[in-house]
């Protein structure tokens, strides 16, 4: 019998775990600030930051929603930053994606301090994680590992297959099962024979923004799947799984919607109150 992973339900576990650490911070005189900024109006970064807004209050986490024009200079942007990261009281500062193709991303990510970096991009992250040491780790990724936890799925000697090569998910994503003592096969949409590489996987993590890329054809059977993708195809939400067809073969999958994206705001609040934590120690 297939298993949904059911990220809704898990999203709504770490949510109170989280309230209940603010609760704890908040007897201290502690507030976790977490700060969002969006340059231009992405109709998807708008529904995003809303989630993330309105997850931050269901918390208890102090958020502000700052959206700048996409006409905004660089200059301006990094003096933003500049302050947030100086600002004692910000604890958390976010630059949300896309970013107008005007920008830098690599450069602008980098500019917020590795310590409130609550996305967990930022090069020095990046680095602890590849190294197993503490570190903000990246949300999505952090989301999954946490399903494979709730689930108790055991990643050791696993065969793993990573499909996306992102620096967002399937590069964190492959340092973390690495280090989970995986075997790990990082591919991609130009990968020559991918359903070679997947066929022989005892879990197929697919982050590639191509819709239904995976096909039942491509994996053994009892294979977990957990699919990062989000595709509109005719004006419907798809992910990167041919889902109804790979379902069949699956011990667990991840749905879509209702899987992993459901986690990865989760997340983004526990690594704000972690930050808040940090700070405050000082």
């Amino acid at each position: 019998m297939t298993v949904l992973m059911n990220g809704k339900a898990l999203e709504q576990k770490i949510l109170e775990q989280a309230k209940i650490k603010v609760i704890e911070l908040k007897k201290k005189n502690i507030v976790p600030v977490l700060k969002v900024i969006q340059v231009g109006n992405d109709a998807g970064s708008n529904s995003y930051i809303a989630r993330k807004i309105k997850s931050a209050a269901l918390v208890g986490i102090d958020s502000e929603h700052i959206k700048l024009p996409e006409t905004v200079s660089e200059k301006k942007l990094l003096e933003l930053i500049d302050s947030l990261n100086k600002n004692k009281k910000v604890h958390g500062i976010l630059l949300q994606l896309p970013l107008p193709k005007k920008m830098k991303i690599p450069d602008l990510m980098e500019l917020i301090i590795p310590e409130k970096d609550v996305d967990g991009f930022h090069p020095i992250n990046q680095g602890r994680i590849l190294l197993g040491e503490k570190a903000f780790i990246s949300c999505t990724p952090q989301g999954i590992m946490r399903l494979f936890e709730e689930y108790k799925i055991d990643l050791t000697g696993k065969n793993i297959v990573m499909v996306g090569r992102s620096n967002i998910v399937g590069k964190p994503m492959t340092s973390l099962l690495i280090n989970a003592s995986a075997t790990v096969t990082v591919c991609n949409t130009k990968t020559k024979n991918l359903a070679e590489h997947t066929k022989k996987a005892d879990i197929v993590i697919v982050a590639a923004g191509s819709p239904k890329l995976l096909k039942a054809e491509m994996v053994k059977k009892n294979v977990i799947v957990i699919d990062v993708g989000m595709n509109k195809v005719e004006g419907k939400l798809c992910g990167d799984v041919d889902f109804e067809a790979v379902k069949k073969k699956s011990s667990y999958i991840t749905p879509v919607p209702g899987g992993v994206g459901r986690l990865t705001t989760a997340c983004l609040m526990l690594n704000t109150i972690k930050a808040a934590e940090m700070q405050e120690k000082k």
